[in-house]
């Protein structure tokens, strides 16, 4: 998200990330904002007064911890998860800066999660002092090669009508426009800078590309065993884990409750699905019998090529797959910056 702001005009002066692969690589690529690197119920609030600009309108904007919240969590989606209720922090926040303009955002289950519990909270918390706008938004109708949902609530402290943004994407880009650029590699390859393939890249690719030099970084995959790259054989473009044999299936107790995201193969002419956690979906390369590389999932989630990510392999992936895609976030906060000229 913060990427986004950063894009839509704003400056970003303090972001708050405890895990420190992510801080680290907060920092690297967003070196004029400051990282409160720890647990937000650290943040006192003293050191939320220093950043405080009381002649500039502020905008307060997060999303909490949403693993409880995913439809695909089906044993801590309720109210006796703790990370469940990490949003009163977000609120404690909010309620202390007073910000002009508030951006709550989340995944799309947080609606229906505990019969809606979580969500109510958060709206009696702020219906008071702002007006509230709230959607669901699609990254694939903002120019983002991926079929994400994410629900946005936006609050307005002087009671400005606020519009989301509209839909800019008339035919969805797809995963060959985001990555058919990117070189081919191997099972495992580790090694972090290539040169760029010898395809050339689409518009999407260009802009993702922009100026950096000829070569890119992250483009790293996880080295598969050999019974999971016979599996990866039997699948299709737009197939999953049904059609792979029972016989190569043996170590699943139960392989009909697989759900649809595990070992699908991405289809080169269609936007991906959800990117999300690397060792749950497991999502397989177009044309390659290999998993997603960093960078092929970075350019499906609309992160430009200048930006690197750190941490081990797996904590990149991480980072990659919890991110809100940076042109979704843009455009919603070019729609805000739109509402406050009005």
């Amino acid at each position: 998200m913060s990427l986004g702001a950063v894009q839509a005009g704003i400056d970003v002066a303090l972001a708050v990330e405890s895990n420190p692969h992510a801080a680290r690589t907060y920092r690297a690529n967003q070196k004029g904002t400051r990282v409160f690197d720890d647990d937000i119920a650290n943040l006192t609030s003293t050191c939320l007064k220093t950043w405080k600009n009381e002649k500039q309108e502020l905008i307060v904007f997060g999303g909490p911890p949403c693993q409880g919240f995913s439809w695909s969590n089906t044993r801590t989606r309720n109210t006796r998860n703790a990370s469940n209720w990490l949003f009163e922090e977000f609120l404690r926040v909010v309620g202390e800066l007073r910000p002009t303009w508030v951006v709550f955002e989340n995944v799309q289950g947080i609606v229906s999660t505990a019969q809606g519990v979580f969500l109510s909270r958060v709206i009696e918390s702020l219906k008071e002092d702002y007006l509230l706008h709230q959607a669901v938004l699609n990254s694939v109708h903002y120019g983002v090669p991926q079929s994400r949902s994410r629900f946005f609530l936006v609050g307005s402290k002087h009671g400005i009508q606020f519009q989301f943004p509209k839909k800019i994407s008339s035919h969805a880009l797809t995963v060959d426009d985001a990555i058919r650029d990117l070189p081919a590699l191997r099972n495992g390859a580790s090694v972090c800078r290539r040169h760029y393939g010898r395809t050339k890249p689409s518009e999407y690719g260009k802009k993702l590309r922009g100026s950096v030099a000829a070569v890119c970084c992250n483009h790293l995959v996880t080295k598969s065993s050999p019974l999971i790259l016979k599996r990866y054989k039997h699948v299709p473009q737009g197939g999953n884990w049904s059609n792979i044999p029972e016989s190569l299936m043996r170590n699943y107790t139960e392989r009909t409750r697989c759900h649809t995201g595990i070992y699908h193969r991405l289809r080169s002419d269609h936007e991906s699905i959800v990117i999300g956690n690397f060792r749950k979906n497991m999502l397989i390369h177009p044309t390659q019998n290999r998993g997603l590389s960093v960078r092929e999932a970075a350019r499906i989630q609309s992160f430009p090529d200048s930006y690197t990510f750190y941490g081990s392999i797996g904590f990149q992936q991480q980072q990659v797959g919890n991110a809100v895609p940076p042109l979704l976030a843009k455009s919603v906060f070019q729609a805000i910056l739109q509402s406050a000229k009005r």
